[in-house]
């Protein structure tokens, strides 16, 4: 069990029916996250990291549902479990800037089943696809109104 917990928050990011990817420095193609900090919670926090690491601003459509995973920190030289809570986000705009000077290596908006193959963590892929299931029921539900 880890030593020390850090609550998260991302974002599921689609323009369109394109999500947007993000390649860390360790090669690792993730979703936008970052720390909870400052009594933010979890939705702001969702939506500033989207905005800080990727440029795109972006409106939360619904909860998608939550990840974690445990890594060693070689800082704080000790496990770390980050607990994410994951939110599904249409963007304005297939605009985007990539924070390359917080170490991001590439990113872009990529069609589904290509994001799905990219994706390095099972559990990222799995929270696109719930994602994506939210998005087409809701669309479906618009579309019956």
């Amino acid at each position: 069990m880890a030593e020390h917990i850090r609550n998260c928050a991302g974002g599921v990011v689609f323009a369109g029916d394109d999500v947007f990817l993000l390649k860390n420095d360790k090669g690792e193609w993730i979703m936008p996250k970052g720390v909870i900090r400052d009594r933010r919670n979890a939705r702001e926090v969702a939506l500033y990291r989207v905005e800080a690491e990727a440029g795109i601003q972006a409106e939360i459509i619904a909860p998608v549902g939550r990840t974690s995973y445990d890594f060693y920190s070689q800082s704080r030289r000790k496990e770390v479990s980050n607990r994410i809570q994951w939110y599904l986000m249409r963007a304005g705009s297939r605009r985007y800037r990539i924070a390359f000077e917080q170490g991001f290596l590439d990113g872009d908006y990529y069609p589904f089943d290509v994001a799905v193959r990219l994706l390095t963590h099972e559990q990222d892929r799995e929270i696109l696809r719930k994602a994506r299931e939210i998005m087409t029921a809701q669309e479906s539900a618009a579309a019956e109104s």
